[in-house]
């Protein structure tokens, strides 16, 4: 009896390398059309230490037009919790350490945002360093070389790495019906990017297609009536559950959002996400998720 996997991959379409993908025309990015911005990313983490002991933590970056700033929550302790605004001119610590205890926890958090570049989006692409101590295990590191340097010091002074993982991130965007991003779907996976396009939003045939690395997974056709939906693909030899609902876009303009996920899961399990309880609580989730939220309306 052949594996859940091979019997998947027969109908799933497969994305590998991307200097192996078949490239099409169809999934290229039109150069007068610019994407959608970024309004807001959260990346959920966590955090394993040597005694098996979890702690999640959430990062969330915003932008909006008066400010842009940085959220951390460790576990579900609402005292727990860092906020800054880099725009701020009452708050201008853009560097410091803090103490925090959750959970019989004792956490350290060292920040420097002082020299933070950005592009478009409210997250920073360098010049930054974000780093997470739990019971002295090191168990985040975001940032450039200025974290790598930041991490250095602290394994001379004899701190051990946690395991770390990264759990899902949500990304909320505005503007036209064109998305692009970046994700990487396993630990050890390559970064693929990923082109989420409407034609024709506002004429009577819409097309909805999602490329990664500019080869189409999906494409579909008379999306007023197919405005939910899921597909399975398979990225790096993982079987990903892609899920699109753009309902409001036709039926509730007012708010025009549509919802895109990925998600990754075992061979093994032959459920699609779906069929899974809604109110199920992230800590419980062990795979990889992946959602766009996309406004149509600049706000």
């Amino acid at each position: 009896m052949r594996d859940i996997v091979s019997c998947f991959s027969e109908n799933a379409v497969s994305v590998s390398h991307p200097s192996c993908s078949s490239y099409t025309n169809t999934a290229c990015i039109n150069p007068i059309q610019t994407p959608s911005v970024q309004n807001a990313i959260t990346s959920l983490y966590k955090i394993t230490l040597s005694n098996q002991k979890q702690l999640f933590v959430k990062i969330a970056w915003c932008k909006s037009n008066s400010a842009q700033g940085l959220t951390i929550n460790f576990g579900d302790d609402p005292l727990a919790s860092f906020k800054l605004n880099v725009n701020s001119r009452l708050f201008r610590k853009k560097k410091g350490t803090k103490l925090f205890e959750s959970n019989d926890l004792k956490i350290e958090l060292l920040w420097d945002l002082s020299s933070a570049k950005y592009e478009t989006g409210p997250e920073p692409v360098d010049g930054f360093c974000i780093l997470v101590l739990v019971d002295s295990e090191i168990g985040l590191v975001l940032g450039s070389a200025m974290a790598e340097e930041a991490l250095n010091k602290k394994l001379k002074t004899g701190a051990s790495m946690a395991k770390i993982s990264l759990v899902s991130r949500q990304e909320h965007c505005s503007g036209n019906t064109l998305y692009v991003t970046k994700s990487q779907f396993c630990e050890n996976g390559i970064v693929h990017e990923i082109v989420i396009k409407c034609e024709g939003a506002n004429e009577k045939h819409p097309v909805l297609s999602v490329s990664i690395d500019k080869k189409t997974v999906i494409r579909v056709k008379r999306l007023q009536w197919n405005f939910r939906g899921n597909q399975t693909i398979f990225v790096d030899r993982l079987l990903v559950d892609l899920l699109w609902d753009v309902h409001d876009w036709f039926f509730n303009p007012a708010s025009g959002f549509a919802v895109f996920m990925f998600r990754t899961r075992s061979g093994m399990d032959s459920r699609l996400w779906l069929e899974e309880k809604l109110l199920q609580k992230e800590k419980d989730r062990v795979d990889f998720s992946l959602v766009i939220y996309a406004c149509k309306n600049s706000q």
